[in-house]
Order: C-alpha cells, then sequence, then structure tokens
C-alpha cells in the first residue's frame, strides 16, 4: 500500500489507539488524530471510551494534528436511546456495534473523507484483507484471541471496510504496549477499558423510562406457580441468577421474559440449555451461494463460538441449529457467525430455540 496516503486515526486517549497512530506515523502515513465526544460519565473511569485531553496529549507527541467532534447529540439519539429502549423491552442489547457502526467507523468516515483521508484507522484488534482482483474486504478475526474484537464490527459494510485499517490486528496486547514505551507515550501502562462506558446502566435506563415502563410483575416458575415478584424487567436478563430475590432449595436462573405480561419465568440451571436460535437484521460480510451451510456462532464478547448449521433466510433473517445444547441465548445480543478465524456476517438474537 502506497505510503504517504492520508489517514484519520480514532484516539480515545488509550494505549491501542495511541500506539495505532504512532505505527501509521513511523509508517510514513499523514497522520491526523480525531476524539469522538459521544458520551460522559459524571465521574472519571476507566471504562469511559473517550478521554480526549490525553489523546491531544499523545497526538502533541507525536507531532500530528489533533481534533475534537462533538457528536453527543447524534449518539443520544442513534445508540444511547435505543440501548435503553431495548432493556425497557426485555432485551439484553449491545451498544458496541451500533457505536462501532455508524461513528467510529461511520461518522467518522464521513468526516475523514471531507478532509481528504484515505483511510480511517482504530485501536481495534481485528484484521482485515483485501481482494485486489474483485475488490471485497474480508474481516478476521485478531491475532491476539484474548482481545479480538472482531465480534463488534461484523456489521460494517464493505465500504467502510475499505476503507479502514486495523494496525493492532497481527499484535498481541504485551506487544503493543512495549510499543508505547519505545514510543514514549504515557499511556503504556494504562488500565483497560471495561463494560460499557454508560456507567450505571440502570439508572440511564430508567431516565428513558415511561412510567409504566417501570412497572414490576410476577416471578414464575415454567408452570406459571407464582414465586415472587421483580421491581421490572429492565433490571432482568435471560440467564441471570442473582439479585432475584428469591428463596428456593436450588439456583434459579432466568429463563425468559414476557415483556407483554411483565412476567419472568424461571427454572434451574438444567432449563437454560437451548438447540438454536433465530436472529434478525442479519448481515453477510461474505456472500453466502448456499441457503444452508455449517459454521460457528458466538454469541457474547468473549463467549467460545458454537459450531452450528445456519439456515440463511431471503428476508434478512436466519436460524441457527447447534451441534449440541448450549446455554443461555439472550434475546437483543449479538451473533456473529464465523468460519475459522473468518466472519462470515451476523445479526440479533430474537429468540432462543429450545
Amino acid at each position: 500500500m502506497a505510503k504517504k496516503k492520508k489517514v484519520v486515526v480514532a484516539m480515545s486517549g488509550g494505549v491501542d489507539s495511541s500506539v495505532t497512530a504512532g505505527i501509521l506515523v513511523e509508517e510514513g502515513y499523514e497522520v491526523a488524530g480525531v476524539s469522538l465526544r459521544l458520551w460522559e460519565c459524571q465521574r472519571e473511569q476507566p471504562q469511559n471510551c473517550s478521554d480526549h485531553l490525553g489523546a491531544k496529549t499523545v497526538a502533541g507527541l507525536l507531532g500530528i494534528p489533533h481534533t475534537l467532534l462533538d457528536l453527543r447529540s447524534e449518539f443520544l439519539s442513534a445508540v444511547v436511546r435505543p440501548f435503553a429502549h431495548s432493556y425497557l423491552h426485555g432485551r439484553t442489547p449491545n451498544p458496541c456495534v451500533a457505536c462501532n457502526r455508524d461513528f467510529k467507523l461511520g461518522a467518522l468516515l464521513e468526516w475523514a473523507k471531507a478532509e481528504g483521508a484515505e483511510y480511517v484507522a482504530t485501536g481495534h484488534y481485528a484484521r482485515l484483507t483485501r481482494d485486489r482482483a474483485g475488490g471485497r474486504v474480508s474481516l478476521f478475526r485478531g491475532a491476539d484471541r484474548q482481545k479480538d474484537q472482531s465480534y463488534f464490527l461484523f456489521s460494517l459494510s464493505q465500504e467502510q471496510l475499505a476503507h479502514t485499517l486495523f494496525p493492532l490486528g497481527d499484535l498481541v496486547k504485551a506487544e503493543v504496549r512495549r510499543k508505547a514505551r519505545s514510543l514514549g507515550l504515557p499511556v503504556a501502562d494504562r488500565p483497560e477499558s471495561q463494560d460499557i462506558c454508560f456507567g450505571d446502566y440502570k439508572a440511564l435506563v430508567e431516565s428513558f423510562a415511561e412510567e409504566e415502563e417501570l412497572d414490576g410483575g410476577e416471578i414464575v416458575d415454567r408452570n406459571g406457580k407464582v414465586l415472587g415478584l421483580h421491581q421490572g424487567i429492565h433490571r432482568l436478563t435471560v440467564g441471570q441468577r442473582k439479585g432475584l430475590g428469591l428463596s428456593a432449595s436450588h439456583p434459579l436462573y432466568v429463563l425468559e421474559i414476557d415483556e407483554a405480561a411483565r412476567r419472568v419465568i424461571v427454572g434451574g440451571k438444567e432449563d437454560l440449555g437451548c438447540s438454536g436460535l433465530t436472529a434478525g437484521s442479519v448481515q453477510w460480510v461474505e456472500p453466502q451461494e448456499r441457503e444452508e451451510f455449517p459454521a460457528e456462532v458466538q454469541l457474547r464478547y468473549r463467549s467460545r463460538p458454537v459450531p452450528c448449521l445456519v439456515r440463511a433466510g431471503a428476508d434478512g433473517t436466519c436460524e441457527a441449529r447447534f451441534e449440541s445444547v448450549f446455554p443461555p441465548v439472550s434475546p437483543g445480543q449479538a451473533a456473529v457467525f464465523y468460519r475459522g478465524e473468518q466472519v462470515l456476517g451476523g445479526g440479533w438474537i430474537e429468540k432462543a430455540l429450545k
């Protein structure tokens, strides 16, 4: 790839994006750093996704310009409100997918193009290959399986992937920290980002709710026997054991959330198992030539991939049948399909199949 092309680096102030910028400077690209002001908690905390002041400091050390884009209003509408409403409807959302698609590699890419940049680069641990003949870009897991973030990137379009660089894709975290030290960056030992950037998400969800959406309801067993009461379906998720407020002779888990009745169904661990799932709003990074094909599906970030048989629908839906029973499946989470290291595509879990 020709050097001296202009690249805009999404800089959060953390070690990964800082090293991303440093590597590209060393490789001879014309680099500009941009921080996205999306969401800010009331207190300083490691899980906050953007420390734009720290990013500005790093940009200065690297000798590159730094810009702060304030997109808080757009982020509120596109990510925060849907996140809250999903919980209020008994689902378990994953806002990081939308954040990456619509902001880090969406709005930022559009801004970068307007500034004459060829690429946007991020500190994601993922890899890309480019078919120069056909023009397609394929997405793969990062070399560091403990940090691999390809799960969050399945919904990126070919246009986005074609203009994206992941300089950390072939590195492991220890190498990234060593690189930060060799570059003289003060973020080399910065703690890892953890969890979502919203902080106390339950309070956030409740701030977007209508009064009736916070109503409690019954907790029942699989036969409909009332075992207790809950304080709102937004406080519970499928597979949850703690915080149910129930006294029983054996551990009970949330099996299902009935939004219409505001009822939570619980059962034993043995009842969590399911044989598959249905997913909607499915997007394929790799075009599928067959209606039915084998794959592995990952149901949460860091969870192990599960072998399955996928049947793709023409309406953006698919059904995945697991090779063996697997617990649990949470509606609202992303189901991302792989073939080995390669991302095939993904969608949003609609329901578990028993």
